[in-house]
């Protein structure tokens, strides 16, 4: 994390054009210095020795390397905070989730139509996204990860997980996921992320994982051996119906500032299931799920939160255990094993 006052930037991005957007966008913020630009990954490998800059912003689709094969070097050698700059496109949504799999802190979406057109939107959310990332903690890529938590036959009956991440959460989810047995309970997972980029999500993570992973429907039961994704720009609530456990549409309006928000599916999940549910929050800016880990263990629910030295932004842990709702704080190498170990029957 960057001490100076100013936030060093380092663009990377194929186009002229974009460059030169994205540099003039980002400069209008004081505090924003953009210290170089480059065309592609070699390029910006030399920068970022010669520059040192505090955050690199990214684009996915470049020539001779791509985003990702770069981030996979980059990241294990010189841990860097990044934000892709990302086309919303399928190809795109696939290879942005990549990077972050790979180490980049969070995304933007370039604007659908001509560059023209949604730019001053798309620079005021990469001006935010890039103050955040200067904060972010990716120093954990440096060190070696954990084996795979071994299967378990039995867990408790009726149990069920929520658990909610926002920056920095793409790969701290990935990494409890890959660790968990195929018969584990149901979890349901709220990622910030914008609208068409979690059915990708849910694909890879199904790629990492034992379990079946896929995006979250109306209707969707929870069975064990399933973790269902809500979708982008949709809240969605756990609720009985029967002697079923099911996902509702709670529309569109957003909560604790987002939409899905982590407090809306905890808060749902703990009136549905009680202490069957167990909380669990990862990194991420801000305090979205801080009243529902609460709500969670007000119902008599365990929770879990990610530690300070693992989160690339502690800052929704860090409220939901200021405000009681975390009962441990774990190393995200730890949250499988520690799940597993909560869940399974004596």
């Amino acid at each position: 994390m960057s001490r100076r006052s100013n936030i060093r930037v380092l663009v990377v991005d194929d186009s002229a054009v974009v460059r030169t957007v994205l540099r003039e966008g980002l400069s209008a913020d004081p505090r924003i210095v953009v210290v170089g630009t480059a065309r592609d990954a070699y390029e910006a490998r030399d920068q970022i020795v010669r520059l040192k800059p505090d955050v690199m912003t990214l684009d996915v689709d470049m020539p001779r390397m791509d985003g990702v094969d770069f981030l996979r070097r980059l990241m294990p050698q010189y841990p860097l905070p990044v934000v892709m700059v990302s086309s919303a496109t399928h190809k795109g949504n696939a290879l942005t989730l990549a990077a972050l799999e790979a180490g980049a802190v969070d995304v933007v979406a370039k604007p659908s139509r001509r560059m023209s057109q949604g730019v001053a939107q798309m620079m005021a959310e990469l001006r935010t996204k890039v103050k955040i990332a200067s904060t972010a903690n990716v120093s954990h890529w440096k060190f070696k990860r954990p084996d795979r938590v071994g299967a378990s036959s039995r867990f408790c009956r009726d149990a069920m997980v929520a658990l909610g991440a926002s920056t920095g959460g793409t790969e701290a989810i990935r990494s409890v996921l890959k660790d968990l047995p195929a018969d584990f309970p149901p979890i349901v997972i709220v990622q910030h992320m914008p609208s068409g980029f979690t059915r990708t999500f849910a694909g890879l993570l199904n790629d990492a994982s034992a379990m079946q992973v896929r995006e979250a429907q109306p209707g969707d039961e929870l069975l064990s051996g399933r973790a269902l994704v809500a979708p982008g720009g949709r809240q969605i609530r756990v609720v009985c119906r029967g002697s079923k456990t099911i996902i509702e549409d709670a529309g569109s309006t957003r909560v604790s500032g987002h939409c899905p928000s982590v407090d809306v599916m905890m808060g749902s999940a703990a009136r549905a299931c009680g202490k069957n549910c167990f909380g669990v929050l990862l990194t991420g800016m801000g305090a979205d799920g801080a009243r529902g880990m609460l709500a969670i263990r007000q119902a008599g629910g365990p929770t879990v939160a990610q530690d300070e030295a693992t989160s690339v932004v502690f800052g929704m842990p860090r409220e939901a255990w200021y405000r009681g709702g975390v009962e441990t704080l774990q190393p995200i190498g730890n949250v499988a094993a520690h799940l597993v170990e909560r869940l399974s029957v004596s």
